[in-house]
């Protein structure tokens, strides 16, 4: 037990909806280790203060001084100031599921003002129809706090973002000189609730250390912010960062200055690191004793300390990640996409969890592998990861799950599928993976039986080419039948897709386009987006750029931030101009809309049409499988009940019959298959003692009891209707 009283802070801004994950994991550890500490998300609380009347009225005292100088639409809404404060309180409890009768309101044309983030809102009846109106309203209600953002960017401070807070200093920052600059200079409205914010969670927690997490750019300002008003005014309170920020960013940190706001900085996962730095505040360990930890030596140069004598903590002794001091009641469900798929990331209140530690297949080219948050995969057992799910859900009473992983392997989710199903436990879940062949129709199915709703994963360039090259492990082929087996089982998909990458040509990009138009055409895709592709320094690309025919410009590193590196694609295409054509194509995508349309016509300048068959997606479909006589390796798993049975031997007939949830299923047969199928089907349960029973072991089985040929009961009516109603065929 440490007498080092730990406050845990996520800074400002990450997601409305839920909280990010990386404080509840830490508290969860150091509850294992018996080990107290609070927790605080300052980007919820600060977006409440906003987004309240108090708030409000301040901002629109303030914006009074500089209204004159605003846009149209900023003047309108502070012409609306009324009707705002009348309808803040209503809206934010609408969106934290406080009130959901209001929904009726809301949809009516006279309760919300309105500003420019209306101007397409006429496709809304179109979009939810007439029961969707719980959706709908939410959907309505984004928009007025995203017309709320726009005045307070316009009017009081540009770093406001609804999951950032002033990134555009953290973008790139290879010299510390500019968020140094920025943190010195007069506190805007924001600024000074978030440090009062801030001061209370102090004055509740006493704490001896303050931890903060810093998962992205848009985070690093306001947790500098908090580490210089501790500075200032607790000078005795010790304070570290750690974070997806400093893991990518800071490997390569000199400059001194950040440890004017920070005493220390983490680096990959935070459990090692911050039980040494406890033992160290403690007097136990030496500074030398610490782990993966930058701090200023006695001469103020930046020291990395990186004690190897202690081993990695493992996945599995990790421990649940605790949600507790979290206002959970408080996350705002908004909807800024009508898309089912791609709302997820911001509707829902979802517990985050992590599969695996690592990336089990850490090839791609593109990606930050030689890092230990992908390069180490760690994965812990079934029950561990379901009894995890379970501690979660009686502690939070929220059953929605979010896995994390890097990509979640397919064999860990089949397990846990399996355990959850057994247990009766019942979740929705949602997760990334990668589209590997191993993610079968019969896979999708058992996974859509424990609870799964979406995957995303990564088609990236959609040009087999490239993907070879990016060492993806998975063909345009195998994709197109990987997401429709996924759609096929109800389960929603989103591709994460890129462009310029190394070499990639104009053709190879109208082409991309083409295969992407074709996996929502024929239903494989719910969902996607469009990234630009970054060289970073830690990924194969950036450390070998000769190998991918890229140069590298010259930029010049000042001690700060290290990680996105510029380059020149000297054999590739002009990448900048296809941005806007490729995210305007998947938005319409998305909803449905001009699938039709010829691809090249997406972009405002002349290109080439696609060289690709029209029908290229539609064949990989149709592509014959393996039958399942060939699976002597997989197994049997039935995820229904037992039948009832009535024989007639002397016609030599037979009827099974399964009661469901649904509707009762009948199967009329010959006696003997009726015979053995209604005797095996308890093997064949996944509530079986050996839920992992092999075909080759039913075979023998079924020949020697009924001296049959495997083969009669594989191609019989029986069989296939089986097989569309719950038997799964498994890899094992």
């Amino acid at each position: 037990m440490s007498n080092i009283k730990t406050l845990l802070i996520t800074p400002p801004l990450t997601q409305l909806n839920t909280p990010y994950p990386a404080t509840a994991y830490l508290k969860g550890f150091l509850r294992e280790k018996n080990i107290s500490a609070d927790q605080v998300d300052l980007g919820l609380e600060l977006v409440l203060k906003i987004f309240s009347v108090d708030g409000l009225t301040a901002i629109f005292d303030q914006a009074e001084e500089v209204i004159e100088e605003a846009n149209d639409n900023a003047q309108r809404i502070f012409m609306l100031q009324d009707d705002y404060l009348e309808t803040i309180h209503p809206v934010i409890q609408f969106l934290q599921n406080k009130d959901n009768t209001l929904a009726h309101s809301i949809c009516q044309d006279s309760f919300l003002p309105r500003a420019s983030r209306f101007k397409h809102v006429q496709n809304v009846d179109w979009t939810f129809g007439t029961m969707g109106i719980n959706d709908k309203a939410r959907y309505l209600a984004t928009l007025y706090l995203e017309d709320l953002g726009d005045f307070i960017i316009e009017t009081i401070t540009e770093d406001f973002g609804f999951s950032r807070y002033a990134e555009r200093i953290a973008m790139s920052a290879t010299s510390f000189t500019p968020i140094d600059d920025a943190l010195h200079e007069p506190m805007h409205l924001l600024d000074e609730w978030l440090l009062e914010i801030l001061d209370e969670k102090l004055q509740n927690s006493q704490p001896d250390l303050v931890a903060f997490t810093v998962p992205f750019p848009g985070n690093l300002y306001g947790g500098l912010k908090c580490g210089k008003y501790i500075k200032e005014n607790y000078p005795e309170i010790n304070i570290a960062m750690g974070g997806g920020y400093p893991n990518t960013e800071l490997r390569s940190l000199q400059d001194p200055r950040v440890f004017q706001y920070l005493d220390f900085i983490t680096l990959d996962d935070g459990e090692g690191p911050l039980l040494n730095l406890l033992k160290y505040l403690e007097g136990n360990i030496s500074s030398k004793q610490l782990q993966r930890t930058y701090m200023l030596n006695e001469e103020g140069e930046v020291h990395f300390i990186d004690q190897k004598v202690q081993d990695v903590i493992t996945h599995s002794e990790v421990g649940t990640p605790d949600y507790s001091d979290l206002l959970l009641d408080q996350y705002l469900s908004v909807i800024d996409v009508a898309n089912p798929m791609h709302r997820l990331w911001n509707d829902g209140r979802w517990n985050k969890l992590t599969v695996a530690h690592g990336c089990y297949w850490k090839k791609c080219t593109f990606c930050d592998i030689s890092l230990d948050y992908i390069g180490r995969y760690d994965p812990a057992p079934a029950k561990m990861i379901v009894d995890r799910i379970e501690q979660i859900v009686n502690e939070t009473g929220q059953t929605g799950f979010h896995f994390v992983d890097e990509a979640a392997p397919p064999l860990a989710l089949r397990d846990i599928a399996i355990e959850i199903i057994r247990r009766g436990t019942k979740i929705t879940w949602w997760g990334n993976i990668r589209f590997e062949k191993t993610f079968t129709p019969d896979l999708c199915a058992l996974l859509a039986a424990s609870g799964c709703v979406a995957v995303s994963g990564g088609i990236e360039v959609a040009s087999d080419r490239l993907l070879e090259l990016m060492k993806k492990g998975v063909t345009i082929k195998q994709a197109a039948q990987v997401t429709k087996a996924f759609s096929a089982a109800g389960i929603m998909v989103h591709a994460y897709l890129m462009y310029g990458f190394p070499t990639q040509n104009t053709q190879e990009t109208i082409d991309s386009l083409e295969v992407v138009r074709q996996l929502f055409a024929n239903h494989c895709l719910q969902s996607g987006f469009w990234h630009r592709f970054a060289m970073t320094a830690h990924a194969p690309v950036g450390l070998n750029p000769n190998d991918y025919k890229v140069e590298q410009e010259e930029f010049k590193f000042e001690g700060f931030a290290w990680n996105d590196i510029p380059h020149k694609d000297p054999t590739g295409a002009n990448h900048e101009r296809f941005g806007e054509g490729l995210r305007t194509s998947i938005f319409n995508y998305m909803h449905g809309l001009e699938l039709d349309l010829p691809v090249q016509q997406w972009f405002d300048f002349s290109t080439s049409s696609t060289t690709l068959s029209p029908t290229l997606i539609e064949e990989a479909l149709t592509e014959n499988t393996k039958s399942d006589d060939q699976l002597v390796k997989h197994s049997v798993l039935w995820l229904g009940k037992s039948p009832m049975v009535e024989i007639d031997e002397e016609d030599q007939w037979g009827k099974l019959i399964f009661i469901n949830k649904k509707e009762d299923l009948e199967i009329e047969t010959s006696d003997v298959l009726a015979d053995w199928v209604a005797g095996m089907m308890d093997s064949f349960s996944i509530y079986s003692d050996d839920p992992y029973l092999k075909i080759e072991t039913i075979k023998d089985d079924f020949e020697n009891e009924t001296g049959l040929d495997f083969s009669e009961l594989i191609e019989s009516e029986l069989w296939q209707i089986l097989r569309e109603n719950g038997l799964l065929i498994v890899r094992i």
